[in-house]
């Protein structure tokens, strides 16, 4: 069969070919079913302009057998151009040659191959699309019968047709005549007709053609509508004995399947006097109930028949009504013709879909029942195009019957029309008032997201979600966690970095038990979305504290949360080296400088002093590492500044070694016993030829140790601030930014000069100017005066033997300790390299003094004195014990 139609389209294409004229048409294959009694060949087709299915008749007379049939196939297209009813089958276009004609009709099946479909229907079923057919021919021909006063004259099957609709069309009008029509053919060419003579009416067997030109235009037609309903019922039947002289009447046993409330109305129109005979007119009044008879109302009691009336009168009908229609449609919609449910009713709700109103939440179920047996192309057309329409219409009832149904035709969706038609009208379900469409709007989201662009998804979306967290309806914002759950994966990863974390652990301090739930689920269901560090410390605190909910179900699933988490956790720690190796050569890592657990302070003290040496072993650093690095390399520590006073000529006394090891925090928080009566007698031993830097870090501990004993005895600081003087240094490192590069020489000092500050020294003049000439300092203070200086005094001896601290009884009154300085060279004058180094030698100084006077007790201010010099010291304290000044 195939083959014949390629055949047929092949040589239609070539005829087309020849005559050289253009087609608004295009000829597609042909239907051989329809070649049979027939003077015309059927032919599939597509219309150019705007691609519509069409059918097309084509004729050709290019035989002269075909030739005498030319006649007959005008008056068919000259016909079919002038009526125009519903049952009538449609004219599109036609194209007119000496011996060809091509008419175009509207897309149409054989009623030989319609009929084929209905054989997989039940016998009730089949029995209801006949009887509405007839009612729907019958109709067409009681309009040609009585409006146009017209016969048709060949009323059979291969003259109705089916539309893609459903519907029965009424075609055929090859010899449909009017009497009072000069060119009527019915009168004197009707028997050209194939087999006309064996399906004529009595009166034709007798008399002949003509004889219908004196009698009713509907005798003749209700005959052969007889002879079709015969037929309909009974296609593999031979025809009724009724045709062939006497004309017997019809009896019940040869009316074969035909319906027995039919069966009185098939006895009157095949009776064989024209007169007595039934009309279609008269037939379609008595089957809807317009002429009383024993059984009146067959069609109008047909299902077909009152759905088809009733969709015609949709929009103007009430609610209740559109309610009932629409409950009848979905109880009895498997029982359709295919055509007719896809075709015939789904183009009429559809339409009354895009009114809106109450009733769209049921009509719009419906569309998508019946639309299941689409092919997808067809789909596309009938379903998708309008419901992309409706999405745009502002009616609540008609937004939430799209949303509800979505499911059933998200897939069938493309990504262009979902992101151009139908997101703009999407989103503003977000912002409506009305919590329902809110929710359905959510819960829809998870169904197109993958037809979404990604700008959309991490950006508008996105967005909008994060405002439904905050929704006061508890499953509005449930659902939004579980739908930032699902679209997860599909985000970016900048977006998953900032968005799912605060989102979920939202959920998860969410009032509504479920909106907890379903946060610690989505935790869960996106694991993989984190990273290993942002799980360990962003992720598990935020489950953890679900662990103690008030809710069973809530403290059940975050166990299970912390469960996959800690599973997830340990497989990588597994895997991750057991200690990390530091890179003793990359600057700036000293471990002297890394406080451990046992160097940690517990007091204000400690940690005061752990602060100021971390200060002083930085800046010590930044000072020691440029311009103090040669000095290093001298033998006897570090070398003499260039502001000290050199020493004397002929002199072998070896410079005071003074510890510049940087402190660590260590150094300031941890006290030995041991090492404390060492310092106490080696931390000021200026004139000592060798000083390990192991002695010294021990003595500056064992000072800052003692200093935090003073404070807690105390509960103050002894000296009424710290020792470090913070203004003096600021001004120090100003005049050394701002001071002028020197001209002049650097003055030097003696070396056996004693080096004090001033009792009363403000913080203004720094540390004191330093004297050429040596001064003489008190042997013994007489007692710690109420408000002790800033600077104790200090004798720097020089000395072969290691000296020793001695102490006076503390006298009644205090005595004001005499110091005489040598002047120290001004910053102003010095190169940027000097002024370091005065700078890191002032400090120095200054960690001695902090030093000394943290080893100090409460009694009177005591000053160090050689050993070799018993008489001074007795002086000084002859002196301190009269109320005088030590003398030393």
């Amino acid at each position: 069969m195939d083959l014949l139609r390629t055949l047929g389209s092949a040589a239609a294409s070539s005829l087309l070919q020849k005559s050289g004229i253009t087609f608004p048409f295009q000829i597609g294959e042909k239907i051989p079913e329809f070649e049979a009694n027939n003077i015309w060949t059927l032919h599939d087709g597509i219309k150019k302009d705007d691609s519509t299915p069409i059918s097309i008749f084509t004729f050709e007379g290019n035989t002269p057998q075909k030739k005498n049939l030319l006649p007959l196939a005008k008056n068919a297209l000259r016909k079919l151009r002038t009526l125009r009813h519903p049952d009538v089958l449609k004219f599109i276009d036609a194209v007119e040659t000496d011996n060809t004609i091509y008419i175009a009709t509207e897309r149409i099946t054989p009623f030989s191959v319609a009929v084929q479909s209905m054989s997989n229907k039940s016998s009730k079923e089949t029995e209801e699309w006949l009887v509405w057919g007839l009612q729907r021919i019958s109709t067409a021909l009681a309009f040609i019968n009585e409006s146009a006063s017209s016969t048709h004259g060949s009323l059979r099957v291969e003259s109705v047709f089916v539309s893609q609709s459903g519907e029965w069309k009424l075609g055929g009008f090859e010899v449909l005549s009017n009497a009072k029509d000069d060119l009527s053919v019915l009168y004197t060419m009707g028997g050209l007709m194939p087999n006309a003579n064996s399906s004529a009416c009595p009166e034709v067997r007798k008399s002949g053609w003509s004889s219908l030109k004196e009698g009713a235009p509907a005798s003749a037609d209700a005959y052969s509508l007889g002879l079709l309903l015969y037929s309909m019922f009974n296609p593999t039947f031979p025809p009724p004995a009724t045709l062939e002289p006497p004309h017997p009447p019809p009896t019940q046993s040869s009316a074969g399947s035909i319906p027995s409330y039919l069966y009185p109305s098939y006895k009157k129109l095949l009776h064989p006097s024209p007169k007595p005979r039934m009309t279609p007119g008269q037939f379609l009044d008595l089957g809807m109930g317009k002429v009383p008879c024993d059984h009146p109302g067959f069609f109008i009691n047909n299902k077909l028949v009152k759905i088809c009336a009733e969709l015609d009168n949709f929009a103007l009908a009430s609610e209740s009504d559109k309610a009932a229609l629409l409950k009848a449609l979905k109880e009895n919609a498997s029982s359709f013709p295919t055509s007719f449910a896809t075709r015939r009713i789904l183009p009429s709700i559809i339409t009354a879909l895009e009114y809106g109103g109450p009733s769209a939440p049921l009509i719009f179920p419906l569309v998508l029942q019946l639309g299941k047996s689409l092919s997808p192309s067809d789909y596309t057309s009938t379903i998708i195009t309008p419901i992309l329409k409706l999405f745009a219409l502002p009616d609540r009832g008609v937004r939430m019957a799209l949303l509800d149904a979505l499911p059933e035709y998200a897939d069938k969706l493309d990504n262009k029309a979902v992101a151009d038609k139908i997101w703009p009208h999407l989103q503003t379900g977000f912002t409506d008032t009305v919590a329902v469409i809110r929710e359905a709007t959510v819960k829809s989201i998870g169904l197109v997201s993958s037809k979404l662009s990604d700008r959309i998804l991490n950006n508008e979306l996105l967005r909008h979600l994060a405002k439904m967290q905050l929704d006061p309806e508890a499953s509005i914002r449930t659902n939004t966690c579980i739908l930032i759950g699902r679209l997860a994966p599909t985000l970016g990863y900048n977006t998953k970095r900032k968005v799912l974390v605060p989102a979920f652990a939202r959920a998860v301090k969410d009032t509504f038990v479920h909106a907890r739930v379903a946060g610690l689920m989505s935790f869960m269901a996106t694991v993989e979305c984190y990273e290993i560090d942002e799980l360990a410390t962003k992720v598990l605190p935020i489950v953890v504290t679900a662990l103690v909910d008030k809710e069973k179900l809530v403290r059940d699933q975050a166990f299970k949360a912390v469960e996959l988490f800690m599973k997830k956790l340990e497989a990588h720690a597994a895997q991750m080296p057991a200690t990390e190796l530091v890179d003793e050569a990359q600057p700036g890592v000293q471990g002297s400088n890394i406080p451990n657990q046992s160097t940690l302070v517990n007091s204000a003290a400690g940690a005061a002093g752990a602060l100021a040496g971390w200060a002083m072993s930085s800046i010590s650093k930044k000072i020691t590492t440029g311009d103090m690095q040669p000095n290093l390399a001298l033998p006897g520590g570090i070398d003499r500044p260039t502001s000290a006073p050199p020493p004397p000529a002929g002199t072998t006394q070896a410079p005071p070694t003074i510890p510049i090891a940087s402190p660590s925090l260590s150094t300031f928080s941890t006290f030995d016993p041991g090492n404390h009566a060492h310092a106490k007698g080696k931390a000021m031993q200026l004139g000592a030829s060798k000083t390990s830097s192991n002695a010294a870090q021990s003595s500056l501990a064992a000072a800052s140790a003692w200093a935090d004993e003073i404070v807690a005895s105390t509960g103050a600081d002894a000296w009424d601030g710290d020792l470090m003087d913070v203004n003096a240094d600021a001004d120090d490192w100003s005049a050394f930014e701002t001071a002028p590069v020197p001209a002049a020489p650097v003055p030097v000092v003696a070396p056996k000069a004693v080096v004090s500050a001033a009792a009363g020294a403000s913080d203004d003049e720094g540390w004191g100017d330093f004297e050429s000439k040596p001064t003489v300092t008190p042997a013994v203070a007489p007692h710690r005066p109420a408000h002790p200086p800033s600077r104790p005094a200090i004798k720097r001896v020089a000395s072969p033997t290691p000296t020793k601290r001695t102490a006076s009884p503390a006298p009644s009154q205090p005595a004001t300790p005499h110091v005489e300085t040598s002047p120290a060279p001004s910053l102003s004058t010095m190169t940027p390299e000097e002024k370091a180094a005065e700078m890191a030698r002032r400090k120095e100084e200054r960690k001695l003094v902090r030093s000394s006077f943290c080893n100090m007790t409460r009694g009177p201010l005591l000053t160090f004195v050689p050993e070799d010099c018993p008489a001074e010291r007795e002086e000084s304290r002859k002196g301190v014990a009269k109320g005088g000044t030590p003398q030393s």
